[in-house]
């Protein structure tokens, strides 16, 4: 956790459901001088590598959690957690606490080094409290079709599989209500560019204070 006498670094969570393009918002955000944390990422490096998570995964779920070679066995838990909500329920809290300690040592670190915004990029923001953890959200959206044709393409699976994801994310309707900042990526990526960096201009300007959330939902 940070210290009550750390220096401060402006904070942005981004989330959005599949499809959205909130990972390309997120480089976009990158391009401009922010540091990107992705949680998914996070989440993944920590199931593998930290020994106490491994155990805990391995006592709940049993050892066919881990591939011979140590690597995460992604189709077993998948099929477990994505048909047994209380499955993925237990899993999410084995699993979040962790990324957002993670998420709380990337913060102090980016303080350190005067990172001008630190970005938590993440899927579940909500849903794991990390939304909490930030000064403010935004949250990118686009139609549902839309939405269902990137992935399509983007991962050679069906509409319905696409739908079936869609079914483990809050309802757009619902990140919109809680965000302080809502881009619609409906456009090119030159539009969508443009809006990203007024964004970043306005959250990295002096007048902008950190840890204030003032802003309510703008920039749609």
């Amino acid at each position: 956790m940070a210290t009550m006498n750390a220096p401060h670094v402006r904070t942005l969570g981004v989330t959005g459901g599949i499809g959205s393009g909130k990972s390309t918002v997120c480089r976009l955000l990158e391009a401009l001088g922010a540091r990107v944390f992705y949680a998914d990422e996070e989440a993944k490096r920590l199931m593998t590598e930290d020994p106490a998570l491994r155990r805990a995964i391995v006592e709940a779920f049993g050892p066919e959690s881990y591939l011979p070679d140590g690597r995460l066995n992604r189709a077993y838990l998948a099929e477990w957690v994505f048909n047994d909500p209380e499955a993925l329920r237990r899993l999410n809290a084995l699993v979040h606490p962790r990324v957002l300690e993670a998420f709380e040592q990337a913060r102090e670190q980016a303080a350190r080094e005067q990172v001008p915004l630190l970005v938590l990029e993440a899927a579940l923001l909500f849903d794991s409290g990390a939304d909490r953890l930030v000064d403010h959200v935004l949250v990118v959206d686009a139609p549902e079709a839309e939405r269902i044709r990137r992935v399509v393409a983007r991962d050679g699976v069906t509409p319905e599989q696409v739908r079936a994801r869609m079914q483990h994310q809050l309802p757009p309707e619902e990140l919109r209500r809680r965000a302080d900042f809502v881009l619609e990526n409906t456009g090119s990526l030159e539009t969508l560019r443009k809006q990203v960096e007024a964004l970043y201009r306005r959250l990295t300007s002096e007048t902008e204070a950190p840890g204030q959330k003032s802003i309510r939902p703008a920039d749609r």
